[in-house]
């Protein structure tokens, strides 16, 4: 049954209406705001996982060094996201209450996989309640439990939480995860996994054709966050602007 242009634009008045499809408009709507974020990323292995993430200067007066993508959320997690910025904001906000209270109340850390599904639940009661809009945006989880699991999960807009071993969202997720089916390795250590995280950020932007490679390299250590937990340490750690320009003398070759 076909439907007129009028009777399917009532279908996203409202969250909790699906259409004759089984689509929330609403949440689809949240999808795409993520997909015009800035790219971030995860990527894990038996060694560690490394989150990292893009910054672009929307205005050349923007001070991007106070621009945050990637965040701290206990001591062994981190989080990276992708889409509003004041809706990752609050989410993370969220988390990190949660990671304190389960700490105070059990003793111990919280697994990486119980904070993805915290923020997931409340991403998931935003789609069936009227008077709310869907979070228009996606999370990525990277940490280490106590007992030396590796874990990497990314939340979507409509509640749901799956495990990855390397996953991007925001505008150049294409791009990203394309690479990475390419090069990942189960046992690649962390300087590698951080090597190729700058390696992929730097050249999705480039194969965007907004930016050439010769303008955005000497800059590109103020556009990019990286934080990493290693398996050994159990720390999250954010790498300095200073740490990051080595790297990528390192990998100019490459980029």
């Amino acid at each position: 049954m076909a439907f007129s242009t009028p009777q399917a634009m009532a279908y996203d008045r409202a969250a909790t209406i699906f259409s004759p499809e089984g689509d929330l408009y609403q949440v689809r709507y949240a999808f795409e705001a993520v997909k015009k974020g800035w790219t971030s990323l995860g990527i894990k292995s038996t060694k560690g996982v490394v989150l990292a993430a893009e910054k672009r200067r929307l205005s050349a007066l923007l001070d991007v060094s106070d621009v945050e993508k990637i965040y701290k959320v206990d001591d062994h997690v981190g989080v990276a996201f992708a889409g509003m910025g004041s809706d990752g904001r609050v989410l993370i906000d969220y988390v990190r209450l949660v990671a304190i209270r389960h700490r105070l109340m059990y003793g111990d850390q919280a697994t990486v996989e119980y904070l993805a599904k915290a923020v997931a639940d409340v991403k998931q009661a935003y789609t069936q309640h009227g008077g709310v809009r869907p979070f228009g945006v996606a999370l990525i989880f990277g940490g280490v439990n106590t007992n030396g699991q590796v874990k990497l999960y990314r939340t979507d807009p409509g509640g749901q939480y799956f495990s990855y071993k390397a996953i991007a969202i925001g505008i150049g997720d294409s791009y990203v995860n394309s690479f990475f089916e390419k090069t990942y390795r189960d046992d690649l250590g962390v300087d590698e996994m951080i090597a190729l995280s700058l390696e992929a950020l730097f050249k999705s932007r480039v194969a965007s054709g907004e930016e050439k490679r010769e303008i955005l390299l000497p800059v590109f250590h103020e556009l990019v966050e990286i934080g990493y937990v290693d398996r050994e340490e159990r720390a999250f750690r954010k790498l300095s602007q200073s740490e990051i320009i080595d790297i990528l003398k390192k990998i100019e070759r490459t980029l």
